[in-house]
């Protein structure tokens, strides 16, 4: 799944979160030329931000991470650790991003950026959720961490980005058990078939599936030799889906194999 983040929403938050730093001085070397020498906090972590505004995430991070391993009881190292995550985020760097946020929680789990750091968490998952033909156990975490986010902050501009994303990550995983059910179906595996067709249903109700599941659930039921059951999962279909293809496909279907039949 690929989709545009908001970039606004990530930086507004964290960035006016966080206190005001200062901008080093000094023209924009390689990568490469920029040693972790010690130096003191303030010009270390106004490096890193000077990196970070220039787009060098990665150099960013490390530099963050600088701060925290120069200056561990500084309070510059609080703001460098999450910081230092927010750089990975931004550079697709997302292992080490959930890595550091996480450390974050762990050491100031009550801190007013707590919030900020769950949802960077969240986005971090929800960006490498991949295709419906792959395993999904990214999907299931990007799920499990939005909801965290939805839970836990409820009235914030976290929870409510959470939210629309959790309804996007149900049709993913709505569609990864529709693919398998058709797989089923098309080597003749009918009841197993039925049990992914089923979950759609039960789990994923509001998705755009739901339709194509109950007609599949019909046509899995007619091929298991239960027509009764058919004929109700097209009765559901066309009472909530009125007019749909599916339910036409579905009606079409029980007129021709199972016409006197009435639901179980």
């Amino acid at each position: 799944m690929t989709r545009q983040l908001p970039k606004r929403l990530a930086h507004a938050a964290l960035l006016g979160a966080l206190l005001a730093t200062t901008t080093a001085c000094g023209g924009g070397k390689a990568q490469k030329d920029v040693a972790f020498v010690a130096r003191d906090v303030e010009t270390l972590y106004a490096e890193a931000q000077r990196r970070l505004d220039r787009g060098n995430t990665l150099m960013a991070a490390g530099l963050f991470d600088e701060v925290e391993r120069q200056h561990p009881y500084s309070p510059w190292a609080r703001r460098a650790q999450l910081m230092s995550a927010f750089s990975y985020y931004i550079a697709k760097d997302y292992n080490k991003a959930i890595q550091n946020a996480q450390r974050f929680l762990s050491v100031h789990p009550g801190n007013k950026d707590a919030p900020y750091a769950y949802y960077l968490i969240a986005l971090s998952y929800y960006e490498q959720i991949s295709d419906v033909n792959r395993d999904q156990k990214i999907t299931e975490q990007a799920q499990t961490a939005l909801e965290e986010v939805n839970r836990r902050f409820p009235q914030t501009e976290y929870a409510a980005d959470a939210r629309l994303k959790l309804d996007l990550v149900a049709d993913h995983l709505a569609g990864k058990e529709m693919e398998i059910g058709r797989l089923y179906q098309r080597s003749g595996q009918w009841l197993a078939a039925a049990i992914r067709f089923r979950n759609v249903i039960e789990k994923y109700d509001t998705t755009s599936h739901t339709a194509e599941a109950l007609y599949r659930l019909a046509e899995s039921n007619l091929a298991i030799g239960v027509p009764e059951e058919a004929v109700k999962y097209t009765a559901v279909l066309g009472a909530n889906y009125p007019g749909n293809p599916w339910y036409e496909r579905a009606y079409k279907l029980i007129q021709k194999h199972a016409p006197d039949v009435q639901p179980g």
